[in-house]
């Protein structure tokens, strides 16, 4: 491992932001239109460090929190469980992943404290969408291996944290120190689920974080297999 310092609308866009192409979003409705439903139940076993993730939030006290393609909701709900006096707020391009959440969030009975809303994680305008302007905790978990211009999600992401606020990343990484069989049957297998491993990941934020003037933590987990980060902002 290795570490480097440097009122709730569910589902529905606000017009005329936070919208991908239709494209991406039919595409991404179609990849998830059945299997959202056993989504989770699968995931959990190759999805690693997510909830890693969840626990280094470190929520401030009646933080603001978003996450960037949140998919079924599984992360919000078990981040909502952890920090109980935080708001959460979720994004996501597919209607059908956030039909998903939106009930698994009303099963929880955190409506109250949760909105979920459809938009594009690489061009979003957090006011009109969730009449806040800016979040204590932004997080992204195995999101940006899917996202066309994926670069873009992070520096939407730091311009929209308050001072002080951090940004955490979980995603697949190169599979550094595993055979490299392993590697080659991984990578065919997410490409069916138009899921590409970037390998640029840890330049851009590394990038992005001497842009802004913030630090990066950055840790290799499981050999390469996943890896995890933390952008924090200046106060």
């Amino acid at each position: 491992m290795s570490a480097t310092e440097l009122p709730a609308r569910h589902g529905e866009p606000p017009a005329g932001h936070g919208k991908r192409p239709a494209g991406h979003g039919e595409l991404m409705d179609g990849v998830y239109r059945w299997q959202r439903h056993i989504y989770d139940l699968t995931r959990k076993y190759y999805l690693l460090g997510r909830d890693r993730l969840i626990s280094g939030l470190e929520v401030p006290a009646r933080g603001t929190v978003l996450e960037l393609g949140c998919g079924t909701g599984r992360n919000i709900v078990l981040a909502a469980r952890l920090y109980p006096d935080a708001r959460f707020f979720g994004l996501d391009i597919s209607a059908e992943m956030l039909e998903t959440a939106t009930a698994a969030i009303a099963r929880e009975g955190l409506s109250g404290r949760v909105t979920l809303v459809r938009g594009d994680a690489t061009d979003f305008d957090a006011k009109a969408l969730f009449s806040v302007e800016r979040f204590d905790r932004i997080f992204v978990s195995y999101s940006l291996s899917m996202i066309p211009g994926w670069e873009k999600t992070i520096s939407a992401a730091l311009a929209a944290l308050s001072p002080g606020g951090s940004l955490h990343v979980v995603d697949f990484g190169q599979q550094e120190a595993l055979p490299g069989w392993f590697r080659t049957l991984l990578c065919g297998w997410l490409k069916k689920f138009h899921v590409e491993p970037r390998h640029s990941l840890r330049d851009v934020l590394e990038s992005e974080s001497a842009r802004t003037g913030a630090t990066l933590r950055f840790r290799t987990l499981y050999r390469g297999y996943t890896w995890l980060a933390v952008i924090k902002t200046a106060v």
